[in-house]
């Protein structure tokens, strides 16, 4: 299992941080952007994630919690992450953001809300390279994790047997709750950015795979 840590919650600050992370066992940075519309809260602009992130060694792995994904998507391969993932929820044109990812070689990603069907995604489920299940409401750090999603991770499970796709989960994931993700990769937060020592959470977590 792939092990993602998101910043979006931290005690240190957002530079010091990602600093701190790319020192650890970790094998992603994940970023998570927000455009006050589709979420309640806005963060970054892309400027300041690319300062944020000029002296980074990690991978990158983005997720667009936006409306109009396209032109935030326009910005952000210019960081060449590995992935880029955006939600099926947004007011956007899915298949033409799938293919300006794919476009300029970046593994695309679909996210899902907590309340939306593994079955929206069928449409897709050949063009795209993982799936990212929302475990807790997009817009906040340091939500619980919501445990009726594990009916839907082991759907996506069964529906590997026919399709290649990576399964990651996203929100609320600690020592405890990563036992019940059945899941090829995983974003923690603010278990691993506001303890005292990332790389022993993080080694806490891989312990649990």
């Amino acid at each position: 299992m792939l092990i993602s840590v998101s910043f979006l919650k931290n005690k240190d600050g957002n530079y010091e941080t990602i600093n701190k992370l790319n020192n650890t066992s970790c094998d992603y940075i994940h970023i998570d952007i927000m455009d006050g519309k589709f979420t309640k809260n806005k963060n970054f602009e892309y400027k300041e994630i690319e300062e944020l992130f000029k002296d980074n060694k990690k991978r990158l792995d983005v997720h667009l919690m936006v409306e109009d994904a396209y032109s935030y998507i326009e910005d952000y391969i210019k960081l060449k992450p590995d992935f880029i993932t955006f939600h099926i929820e947004s007011k956007s044109d899915i298949n033409k953001c799938i293919k300006l990812v794919k476009d300029n070689n970046i593994k695309v990603g679909l996210a899902i809300n907590p309340d939306t069907r593994v079955y929206n995604i069928l449409p897709y489920i050949n063009d795209i390279d993982l799936v990212l299940v929302m475990s807790v409401v997009p817009g906040e750090g340091g939500q619980e994790f919501i445990k009726d999603v594990v009916k839907k991770i082991n759907e996506l499970k069964a529906l590997q047997r026919k399709y290649k796709y990576v399964i990651n989960v996203d929100g609320g994931i600690n020592n405890e709750t990563i036992k019940l993700v059945n899941s090829d990769m995983i974003v923690s937060g603010s278990y691993i950015t506001m303890s005292d020592n990332f790389n022993e959470n993080i080694n806490k977590l891989k312990e649990q795979i």
